[in-house]
């Protein structure tokens, strides 16, 4: 395989799987590992990977453009799902009976919704049809739909009716997700608006959750959502480089590992 097929494979399955790491390709690819990591250095130079701890991730979002919901929610499922699981166990810990939650919208957020017990009544206040779809047929909780533009990207309503609405509650738990973060610019998302509304849910609720896979980790995108200063609690997958958890920890928040 030439390098030019050997580059194209690599973004491929970086676009399809949201990371790469070095050791996996070079056995997959049948090169050396210094081989592909000349490969990633020059995809990052053309700007269609940013290199991280041990591989690379793609940088499509960092332009705006998002994947479909039906597309994200294959991209790191394993580890999306023990997110879900742990951040389950640690909220409940945090919620009382008859307590509040605000979900932001996101596959890792869905999942969370869905893995919370039956046996416990609380509130839910959310702007992702996905998870108001889940949870409104639950007899133990409470839903309120918030308002707003839909955006087909993610399927959350977003704007100012979105916005005024999260002000006017104050909830136990907010469960945010996020398409980036980083050390320098905390918690980022491709889309104003959308970065708007989870600024108001993160801001109406007295602990704040944040589900992020390592793909996220490293990453800048366009709109700043909060800094890190912000965020109690990040709860990732184990595969974030170490260097990289210290950063985030020395920054404020608790990061727990799944």
């Amino acid at each position: 395989m030439y390098a030019p097929e050997r580059q194209q494979a690599i973004l491929g399955r970086a676009r399809a799987e949201g990371r790469v790491d070095v050791t996996s390709l070079a056995a997959d690819l049948d090169v050396t590992s210094e081989t592909i990591r000349r490969d990633l250095r020059e995809l990052e130079r053309r700007g269609t990977l940013r290199r991280v701890h041990g591989g690379a991730i793609a940088v499509e979002r960092r332009l705006g453009i998002e994947p479909a919901v039906e597309e994200r929610y294959s991209v790191q499922a394993d580890a999306k799902e023990r997110i879900a699981k742990a951040a389950v166990e640690h909220v409940l810990g945090l919620l009382p009976d008859g307590g509040s939650l605000l979900l932001d919208a996101g596959t890792t957020t869905v999942r969370f919704a869905d893995l919370l017990p039956m046996d416990r009544t609380y509130t839910v206040v959310t702007h992702a049809l996905p998870i108001a779809s889940l949870m409104v047929g639950r007899p133990n909780v409470t839903v309120h739909l918030v308002g707003g533009q839909v955006r087909p990207g993610t399927l959350a309503a977003v704007g100012p009716w979105a916005e005024r609405a999260f002000a006017e509650v104050s909830a136990d738990v907010a469960i945010a997700g996020t398409n980036g973060i980083s050390a320098g610019r905390g918690v980022t998302t491709p889309d104003m608006a959308e970065a708007a509304t989870k600024r108001a849910i993160l801001r109406s609720a007295r602990q704040c959750v944040l589900l992020a896979d390592s793909s996220k980790f490293g990453r800048d995108e366009f709109a700043h959502v909060a800094d890190l200063s912000e965020i109690d609690t990040i709860i990732t997958d184990s595969e974030v480089a170490s260097d990289m958890v210290d950063e985030i920890r020395t920054a404020g928040p608790e990061v727990v590992e799944a």
